[in-house]
């Protein structure tokens, strides 16, 4: 091989000033042969690395990715210190379980070629495996996030289960122990419920259909009060069905509550996250409908404890009544001989109350008499004092100022009167003439 590399390309030996066939002289200068177009050359180069390259696996970090309106993805592939191109066309793509997405350590197989528009090489990618962690589970786990922020798994979406579901709809597979167990526990603890089985396969391609569609069924069917999803425990791949978006977005988009229950304790899937209850096995969903019958009864219990002795105190209620009614229905006179002594009751309060009243009143006017008797100006002059008045005006005199000479008065004494006429006034009003 190396031997005719050399044969085709010339010895390293050689001079500069050899020629390489159809290349012309290393020393640049330009001698009669073939001048290569920008596309030959290109070609040439294509040709060279899909002869000796061809399909390679190789490892990197992707980057620089992009989606282009085709589906075809675009990205780089770099490792510490190199970086080249990649392309992964709809076609190959398509079928991937996981999200392309910068960051993430692959490994991709394809061929090398150049792409000519650029003038640059590229792998083509057919096929991408993850390094290091698995490529279902980080679907799962990209799948999840989606979810997560558009709301499906919020809990308040969640349903509140019916008081008593009286008919169930089952989604699982027909064949199996799931159904059997929940069947079991209904039968013998919740008889009175209805079960409706939607027989579905629960794992393989189909499956997931299957499952979106009965739910959808159970739906438009109005009969149902409660659906249960479930299958019993398994791998991941056996329980993948239940990781599936549609299945996910179905049980959220059901007008009817629904218990997910798939697999065991160690396995929570998205439509476990997608239901308004999420159980570990068939049996504990079956165990709810149980225990809500139990404590539909035992409520219903209390009520009627409580609706008893209601009763029993209204009965002892009305038997009170029924004596205080029969003392109350005495024949018509004597009935007439109450009421007569009770008018007498009445009228005796009656004259008491009149004669207390005029007592008080008659005592309030000696007292006010009183009062008034001091207060009299007879009773002033019966001390020796007297009243005088301006004839004919009869204005009560209180100062000298109101006088003079030749005026008439008219003197009031505590025992008679009688009348003077003025000589002499005198105005000093610091003296009382006394």
């Amino acid at each position: 091989m190396q031997k005719n590399k050399l044969e085709r390309y010339g010895s390293a030996s050689n001079s500069r000033s050899h020629k390489l066939k159809g290349y012309g002289s290393v020393s640049g200068e330009r001698e009669a042969g073939h001048v290569y177009t920008v596309s030959e050359i290109t070609q040439k180069i294509k040709t060279l690395l899909e002869e000796k390259v061809g399909e390679v696996w190789v490892e990197g970090e992707i980057s620089n990715f992009n989606s282009g309106p085709n589906g075809h993805f675009y990205f780089s592939l770099k490792d510490q210190s190199c970086i080249i191109k990649a392309a992964m066309f709809f076609y190959a793509n398509r079928g991937l379980k996981f999200k392309l997405e910068n960051g993430l350590k692959v490994l991709c197989f394809g061929k090398v070629n150049v792409y000519g528009p650029h003038g640059q090489y590229q792998i083509v990618v057919e096929r991408v495996e993850l390094k290091g962690i698995g490529a279902q589970q980080l679907a799962f786990e990209q799948l999840k996030k989606k979810l997560a922020q558009e709301g499906l798994f919020d809990q308040a979406h969640k349903r509140p289960l019916p008081l008593m579901p009286f008919s169930v709809g089952i989604v699982t597979s027909a064949k199996g122990a799931a159904v059997r167990d929940i069947l079991q526990i209904l039968k013998k603890g919740a008889p009175c419920v209805d079960a409706l089985i939607r027989s579905v396969r629960v794992q393989g391609e189909y499956a997931a259909g299957e499952i979106c569609s009965a739910i959808e069924e159970l739906n438009s069917f109005g009969g149902v009060d409660l659906i249960i999803v479930s299958r019993g425990g398994g791998s991941s791949e056996d329980l993948w069905s239940f990781n599936e978006e549609a299945v996910a977005r179905a049980v959220y988009g059901s007008r009817i509550p629904v218990i997910s229950a798939v697999g065991h304790q160690i396995n929570t899937t998205l439509s476990d996250l997608a239901a308004d209850i999420f159980v570990e096995t068939p049996s504990a969903a079956a165990k709810i409908i149980v225990d809500r019958k139990n404590a539909l009864l035992s409520e219903i219990a209390d009520w009627k404890h409580r609706l008893d002795f209601s009763m029993k105190n209204a009965i002892n209620g009305l038997g009170a009544d029924l004596i205080a009614l029969k003392h109350a229905l005495k024949s018509p006179s004597d009935r007439l001989l109450e009421k007569q002594q009770f008018l007498d009751e009445l009228l005796a309060g009656l004259n008491y109350n009149i004669r207390h009243s005029l007592e008080l009143a008659k005592e309030r006017s000696s007292s006010l008499i009183q009062r008034l008797g001091v207060l009299s100006p007879l009773a002033v002059l019966s001390r020796g004092y007297s009243l005088s008045m301006i004839i004919p005006k009869e204005e009560i005199l209180k100062e000298s100022s109101q006088l003079k000479a030749g005026d008439r008065l008219k003197t009031v004494l505590h025992r008679g009167s009688f009348t003077s006429i003025v000589q002499e006034v005198f105005r000093d009003e610091g003296k009382t003439g006394i």
